[in-house]
C-alpha cells in the first residue's frame, strides 16, 4: 500500500473557512469514494513541537492508497478533475510525496 502525502498553503486571501468547507464536505468525501482509496484525512498544521518556528505547511492531506494504477484512472475521471482544479484554485506551494511504509 502506497500513502500520498500532500502538503500546501492555502493562496494569500483565501478564507480559511470557505477552504475547510470544500474539504469536509466535497473533497474528502469524494476521494473517500474512489475504490483506490483506503482512508483520507486533512490536517491543518499548528506548530513544530518545541520550537518557534512556522510549520513548513499550513495543511496537509494523508490518502491511503491500494491500487496505484486504479487511483490513477479515477482521478483522471472528470468528477475528481473538477474538484482537483476547485481545490488548486485555492491553494499554493503543493508538494505531492508518494510514500511506501517501511515499518
Amino acid at each position: 500500500m502506497k500513502t500520498l502525502i500532500v502538503m500546501f498553503d492555502l493562496k494569500p486571501g483565501q478564507s480559511v473557512e470557505e477552504y475547510e468547507q470544500f474539504a469536509k464536505t466535497i473533497d474528502v468525501p469524494g476521494v473517500k469514494r474512489m475504490n483506490s482509496v483506503d482512508e483520507f484525512r486533512v490536517y491543518k498544521s499548528e506548530s513544530l513541537l518545541f520550537s518557534e518556528d512556522a510549520p513548513p505547511c499550513q495543511y496537509f492531506e494523508v490518502i491511503e492508497i491500494n491500487d496505484m494504477d486504479e487511483f490513477g484512472n479515477e482521478v483522471q475521471a472528470d468528477s475528481a478533475q473538477e474538484v482537483a482544479t476547485k481545490f488548486q484554485s485555492m491553494v499554493d506551494n503543493l508538494k505531492f510525496i508518494l510514500t511506501d511504509q517501511t515499518a
